[in-house]
């Protein structure tokens, strides 16, 4: 059954919190995806095999929570996980973030560092909005977000993104490639080469800037964004286990 958590913004925020040893693995779903997504329920269904604690929740604007997903922006949502990491978990964090929640997962290190004890990143997605968004919009998209305050973008995976202008200027302030990153434990990020929404050049990127006393990145060819099927979905429990015993140990 799922519950809800009330932000102090006001945002009811929807949750699966499953119990166990720690570090408890907190997943990040990626923009307009949900916490019932095939990654989500594989690792639940993992970390739950294995007696380890596991929390996955809807952004606002996403899922089951409240609000619309064009008021959201990645500050919200932000200010969503550090809501439900602060309340639903005690004690070490492994962070799974794929996609926008790679940004998202980032953004919890460096507001809760010494919370973390490791990071995977599933083709994260660190300054989308600016680095992918507003640096691939033509001279008239820029224009009408200035005009009538929103984008629409088509998607591969369902209906147009709406992009707002707020999205975008909110993203501006939570941008993590342009000043120092450091992660103070280890990182594991995987990244398929077929990924037609991040770029393996984005993966490198990150790789490059972050500093980390251990991370690696693995590429997977022909993996595409969804990176969900047998053999990615396996990739990431061993990330995770790998983290978990360097967390244990």
């Amino acid at each position: 059954m799922t519950n809800f958590l009330e932000t102090d913004q006001g945002r009811k925020i929807a949750y699966h919190k499953t119990g166990g040893e720690g570090p408890t693995v907190v997943f990040l779903g990626g923009l307009k995806s949900d916490m019932e997504g095939t990654k989500a329920i594989h690792l639940e269904a993992f970390c739950k095999a294995r007696g380890q604690s596991f929390l996955r929740f809807d952004y606002s604007g996403h899922g089951e929570s409240s609000e619309k997903f064009t008021d959201g922006c990645i500050g919200d949502w932000h200010e969503d996980t550090v809501a439900a990491v602060t309340a639903l978990t005690a004690g070490p964090l492994i962070v799974v973030g794929s996609s926008m929640g790679g940004w998202q997962a980032l953004l919890l290190a460096r507001a809760m560092p010494e919370r973390l004890m490791g990071l995977v990143g599933i083709a994260a997605a660190p300054d989308f909005t600016e680095d992918g968004y507003w640096a691939g919009f033509t001279d008239m998209q820029k224009e009408q977000m200035e005009t009538q305050g929103y984008v629409e973008l088509p998607s591969d995976y369902m209906e147009p993104y709406i992009i707002t202008k707020r999205m975008i200027e909110d993203g501006r302030t939570r941008l993590v490639l342009r000043e120092d990153l450091n992660l103070p434990f280890p990182v594991r990020l995987l990244q398929g080469t077929a990924d037609t929404a991040v770029s393996t050049e984005t993966a490198v990127r990150l790789l490059d800037h972050a500093q980390s006393p251990d991370m690696r990145l693995q590429l997977v060819k022909d993996a595409d964004h969804r990176f969900s099927d047998d053999t990615c979905l396996g990739l990431i429990e061993a990330a995770v286990a790998e983290i978990t015993d360097l967390a244990n140990a």
